[in-house]
């Protein structure tokens, strides 16, 4: 009786170790086994995209990428979360780099479902691998989707070609939006400013001529005609003093207007009366530029004198000479010409564009090429009301005071102005992208998003940019990096869609 109980313990020990193994056995094989609806990334935690018609997730196993196999999950389906007939590829590439050439990495993906695909992907090497995945759909048309993908850093970012869904409210999320995280920001180089008002004062370069002040000219000519006596200003660049005499003239009409008044002086004088003949005779002979010191000589002499001195207009310098001692002149003629060098005009040629800036009045200094470290002032006198046909530049005039002489006249200057355009809204102009007819710049959201914004611009000053439309005041803007941000998202292919 013993022996069979002990027996029936021992059978039930044994049946009891039977039924523990084979449960421990049966739930092991239902962990090995993977359900359909799992995988390395669950559908839940797929990253989702709409593009054309498509709703798209996209994840990759482990989160964080690395050198080795790496899974990637795409799942495509209509707008209704139907199943759609498409066929997928897609593929990392890391670009070249030196002389070594550029990599690529394939996924070998298979269809796992109506809507699913899976495959793995070898990363040969640590480093930036952007994924491409291109969708042959010929219902809604083939679409290109492009990631930012790298070892040892989480997730996926759209790059182009499709818009990000959100996770929790299921509604698009602005498609512009990029994000690069502080490790890239760094390696680009990105800065950043601030939108703000700035007062903005334009400078204005020009290049300019010193000219003779054409108000103070004076070009010798005579009324009738002669022959040239004693020529006292006989060279170019003489000096001149005003009433000094410049040469004497010999005329056969104005000895005959001198006799005519010494004949008429007579009759007069016998009549003790002054009449309109003698007052015309002594007229004629003022308009033919003797000097009333010249015609009382002539009264005391009582007779002609055949060559008469012509005296200087104005002090000043000698610029030109067409005469010489015996030669003829014409009536008309310009024999001489004196300039007053004591002060001079400076004609500069403005760009078109800037003319609008430039008014009268407006100080402005300029500098001489040959007179290093010296500033001079002066102010813009005139504009001329028209422009140069082939330079397509407007001229302006200034005008300086060189009692010196030290301004000449032909030399060159340049000449320097500055517009005050006021208080505006602007930003840096390394902070704008020229994009064709567009001008976009990248605004920083925080947290590593980035968003182009399409702006209109107006006037430039001081390496600033006047903002007449797009931004706000108060929003940052990237200054540094830029172009290398379109390039690294590649949005340079979608500048249209800004």
């Amino acid at each position: 009786m013993k022996h069979s109980k002990k027996f029936l313990w021992l059978t039930g020990i044994s049946v009891l170790t039977i039924l523990t193994g084979a449960t421990y056995f049966l739930l092991s094989e239902s962990r090995t086994k993977v359900s359909p609806e799992s995988s390395a990334v669950a559908e839940d935690n797929l990253f989702r995209y709409q593009v054309n018609g498509l709703n798209i997730g996209l994840g990759i196993n482990p989160s964080t990428p690395r050198v080795g196999s790496n899974e990637l999950i795409i799942e495509v389906r209509d707008s209704s979360e139907n199943p759609v007939s498409v066929a997928i590829s897609a593929y990392a590439e890391m670009p070249a780099m030196g002389a070594m050439p550029a990599m690529r990495a394939p996924a070998d993906l298979k269809q796992r479902n109506p809507v699913r695909f899976e495959g793995s992907m070898n990363l040969s090497m640590r480093g930036e691998w952007p994924l491409t995945v291109v969708i042959k759909d010929p219902q809604h048309g083939d679409k290109r989707l492009q990631f930012d993908l790298a070892t040892d850093r989480e997730g996926l970012a759209i790059a182009a070609g499709a818009t990000p869904v959100d996770s929790v409210t299921k509604t698009t999320v602005d498609a512009d939006i990029i994000t690069i995280d502080n490790r890239r920001r760094q390696m680009i180089g990105v800065e950043t400013d601030v939108v703000s008002h700035r007062d903005l004062i334009k400078s204005i370069r020009a290049v300019g001529e010193v000219m003779f002040d054409e108000q103070l000219l004076s070009h010798v000519a005579l009324k009738f005609d002669g022959y040239i006596g004693d020529l006292k200003a006989n060279y170019v660049g003489a000096k001149v003093t005003k009433n000094q005499i410049l040469f004497t003239v010999y005329s056969p009409e104005l000895l005959a207007a001198q006799q005519e008044y010494l004949e008429t002086l007579k009759r007069r004088q016998k009549n003790n009366s002054e009449d309109g003949l003698l007052r015309a005779a002594r007229q004629r002979l003022a308009l033919w530029d003797m000097s009333p010191k010249e015609i009382k000589a002539l009264e005391q002499r009582g007779s002609p004198q055949d060559f008469v001195a012509i005296y200087a207009p104005r002090s000043g310098t000698l610029i030109e000479r067409n005469i010489a001692d015996g030669s003829a002149a014409r009536k008309g003629q310009t024999l001489l010409t004196i300039a007053d060098l004591s002060r001079v005009w400076i004609e500069a040629e403005v760009f078109e564009a800037d003319l609008e800036f430039v008014q009268v009045g407006m100080p402005a200094t300029f500098t001489l090429p040959y007179l290093l470290g010296r500033t001079y002032s002066a102010v813009v006198e005139y504009i001329y009301p028209y422009l140069e046909g082939d330079s397509r530049t407007g001229r302006i005039r200034l005008s300086f005071n060189n009692p010196d002489g030290v301004l000449k006249p032909d030399m060159y200057a340049e000449v320097f102005l500055k517009a005050e355009l006021g208080r505006q809204l602007s930003i840096p102009e390394e902070a704008i992208i020229v994009a064709g007819d567009s001008r976009v710049v990248f605004v920083d959201l925080g947290e590593g998003r980035l968003k182009p914004v399409r702006i209109k611009t107006g006037r430039n000053a001081q390496g600033f940019v006047e903002v007449l439309d797009g931004l706000s005041l108060g929003d940052t803007v990237v200054t540094s990096g830029n172009f290398l941000i379109a390039a690294e998202t590649r949005l340079k292919t979608g500048i249209e869609q800004w």
